[in-house]
Order: structure tokens, then sequence, then C-alpha cells
């Protein structure tokens, strides 16, 4: 069969040449949403907070304090699209918090001694294999032995609670070593201002060669393609998000402390106005675009994605299909394990310390940000970039809500309405369309 050429398959695109802007841009009309909600939430703290909201102090401990959740959040969109859900995500996240906390400053520096440059890697090492240890024994539970994942999962909420605290009996364990720290962000995970336009430029680049390969094999299998000038309005606006991201990362300073140690230490003369060195982007963020990056090209481009997505649609049929649906079932938990040891080392780092109650209530954010995102309770549907922004205006909301000295109970309150309320829209909006 021959592929139809270029201009027939041009034809065949709904809103190439007539529709609406939106249509031609193939712009997901619940993201352009959440967007200008997200933009709405911002507006409206820093009216509330006299300015305080919108500063680069605060958005870049925004975009830190963010990173952990949006993480995770990357892997519930998986385990929602098959129907299941994990209420044990907080739970993991905390025990193995305490594990990698006990073994930085307790066992470690006997083997190695103190501030060896093998303890953070170690540490990450460890934090990754418990966490997907436990995220595979629960798959294995639920599709071996057929217990529902909210029964499995609320059980792990319960048992890696109890056993971070078993750990060490409740007591906090810090400080971590130096190097780990810099999973936390701080100074010590600021990348400065020649690190940040590096990664701005390389992100720009990819954006660039992503839209053309796109075009690319759109065109080598007759597919519809965009107007040209469609896919230089994307570029361009993506491409200016990330300048400004950059621009926003550079313009928050280091301490004035922080700064005059390091020029002291770097031979610079103290000038009578001080030194404006920025923090640049945080290592934690870079990771969560990193994990988000891989896990939108697992969900979009792999074997597995196709497989985890089908399961979702249809379990009958992706099962007479031939697909290994057990096995691909008990992969998205173990990989969700995964993702609760990366974010438990951002979390533990953050803090400086592993403590009892790290974690609590982060399974509410995960599934909030994945649901606000797009994915569907009803399984089949949901994208890793919209829980990347859902997590976002979950953040968002928090922090503002702090800044006004909202207490926590009525914070809690915010949160849980936002979410019935997605879920609402969610199903309103998948009315609509059918």
């Amino acid at each position: 069969m021959t592929a139809p050429t270029l201009p027939s398959a041009i034809k065949t695109m709904p809103g190439t040449t007539e529709g609406s802007i939106l249509s031609r841009l193939e712009i997901d009309v619940r993201m352009l949403g959440m967007l200008g909600a997200l933009a709405v939430i911002w507006i409206g703290f820093d009216l509330l907070s006299g300015g305080v909201f919108l500063t680069p102090r605060n958005l870049w401990n925004l975009s830190v304090q963010t990173a952990s959740i949006a993480i995770m959040s990357t892997g519930m969109v998986l385990i929602i699209v098959t129907r299941n859900i994990d209420l044990s995500v907080g739970a993991i996240l905390g025990v193995v918090g305490m594990i990698i906390g006990v073994v930085q400053v307790q066992w470690l520096p006997g083997w190695l001694g103190f501030g060896h440059w093998l303890t953070a890697p170690i540490a990450v090492l460890l934090a990754v294999t418990v966490g997907g240890l436990i995220g595979l024994f629960q798959g294995w539970m639920i599709a071996y032995l057929a217990i529902p994942s909210f029964i499995v999962t609320l059980g792990g909420l319960l048992v890696w609670r109890g056993a971070a605290w078993w750990v060490t009996t409740g007591q906090t364990i810090a400080p971590m070593d130096g190097r780990f720290k810099a999973f936390g962000g701080g100074v010590e995970g600021a990348l400065g201002a020649n690190a940040t336009w590096i990664i701005a430029a390389i992100a720009c680049g990819l954006i660039i060669v992503g839209l053309g390969l796109s075009r690319r094999r759109r065109i080598r299998f007759g597919f519809p393609l965009r107007p040209r000038w469609a896919d230089a309005s994307i570029a361009a606006f993506a491409c200016a998000a990330v300048i400004a991201a950059a621009s926003l990362a550079n313009a928050y300073p280091l301490p004035g402390g922080i700064a005059r140690r390091w020029a002291e230490e770097n031979g610079i003369a103290w000038p009578e106005g001080g030194l404006f060195i920025p923090h640049g982007v945080a290592l934690p963020v870079v990771i969560a675009v990193v994990v988000a990056l891989l896990m939108t090209f697992l969900a979009k481009r792999l074997r597995f994605g196709r497989y985890v997505f089908a399961i979702g649609g249809n379990p009958e049929a992706a099962e007479l299909s031939g697909i290994n649906t057990r096995w691909t079932l008990m992969k998205v938990f173990g990989l969700m394990g995964v993702l609760c040891g990366i974010s438990a080392c951002i979390s533990t780092a953050r803090l400086n310390a592993a403590t009892n109650s790290a974690g609590a209530l982060d399974e509410l954010y995960v599934i909030a940000a994945a649901v606000i995102g797009g994915t569907s309770l009803a399984g089949g549907v949901g994208t890793i970039a919209g829980a990347v922004l859902g997590a976002l205006v979950m953040q968002s909301l928090q922090s503002g809500m702090v800044l006004l000295g909202v207490d926590t109970p009525l914070q809690n309150i915010v949160v849980g309405a936002v979410l019935v309320l997605a879920v609402w829209l969610d199903s309103l909006y998948r009315r609509r369309i059918k």
C-alpha cells in the first residue's frame, strides 16, 4: 500500500486550511485551560501577598518544591491509565528516605569515612532499588494475586509509614552527606548562571529539532501536517518560555554571606555594593524535567507505553491481543516505586534530614496532580506533561496559601475541593466529546 502524497495528506487534516487557530496548532484545550488557571492563581496570590508571590525568590523555591511531586505524578499517570490507584507513594517516600538517611549517617561513614565521594551515589542507587522493589512487590500482589490496587496500596500506606518509624523508632536522622544535599536544591544544588544558559540553549535546540523530526515523520508516512507558521509559533512560544525560566532562575542571587565566602575562596575582591551571583536553575528541577521527558518518551514511543494505554482502554481486548497484562501492570507499579525513590532523595536532601513524617499526604497531591492534568480515572487517557503542570498548580496553591498564612487544615480543605472539582470537570468534558 502506497502512502498518500503530501498534498493529499495536507488536505485530509482537519483545520489545516480552515478552522480555529487551536485546531491548526493541535493544542489540547484542557492544557490551555490549565495554563490559564495557573496564570490566575499566580496573579491572584501575587495581588493578595503584596507582590511577594511572583518574585524570583518565591518562584525559584516553588520550582524546587514542585520537583518531588512532579516526578511521582508522572508515574501516577500510568497507574491511573491502567484503571488502578496507588495510595502508598507518600509512605514509600518516607520509608526510603529513612533508609538512605540511616545509610548515610550511621553505616557508610564507618565503611568509607565521612565525606566520601561514593556516599551520595550509593544512597541514590539504594533509594531507587528499594523503591523499585517495594513497587514490584505491590504490583505482584495486584497483578498476580488479583487483590484490588486500592486495598494493596492502602495497606502499603499503613505498612510503609509504620516501617519508616520502625527504622529509627521515630528519631530524625541528620545531617546528610554534603554532596547528597545538592539533590535538594538550595545553595549546594544551584547550578549557576552559565550552566543555566547552556541548559536553556540545549532545551531550545531540542525543541526545534524535535518539531523538525516530527514534521519529517509526518511527511514520510503521509500524516496530516500543521502549517509551517503553526510549527514556528509553537517553537517560538516554547523557546520563549525556556528563556524566561532561565532568566528568572538567574535573577535570584545567592545570599550575601555565601556570596562573600565564595568570592574569598576564588580570590575575588569584595566590592562595596557586594556581588550579584545568580543561583541559576536548581538540580532537582533539572531532574524533574529529565524524568518527565523520559516518561513521555516511554509512554508515547515505546511498546511498553502502548501496552499500558491499551490495558487502560480495554483490559480484556489487550489480553486477547497477546499483551502480558499482569507483567505489564507489575512493571508499572515497579516504575512508580523507582520514581518514589528518586523523590525520596530530593525530599530528604532538601530537608537535610530523614524524618518520620516525610511524604505525609503526598499521595493526595500526586493523585490530584495527575487528575488535574487530564488523566481520567476511568483509565486509558492521560499525559505526562499534564501531570507535571498539575503538580505545579497544586504546589502553587499550597505555596500561595502558606504566604498568606492560611492554616494547614484549611489548605487541605482547598486541595480536596480542587481535586473533586477537577474530577467533575473531567467528567463533563468527556460527556461533551462523546
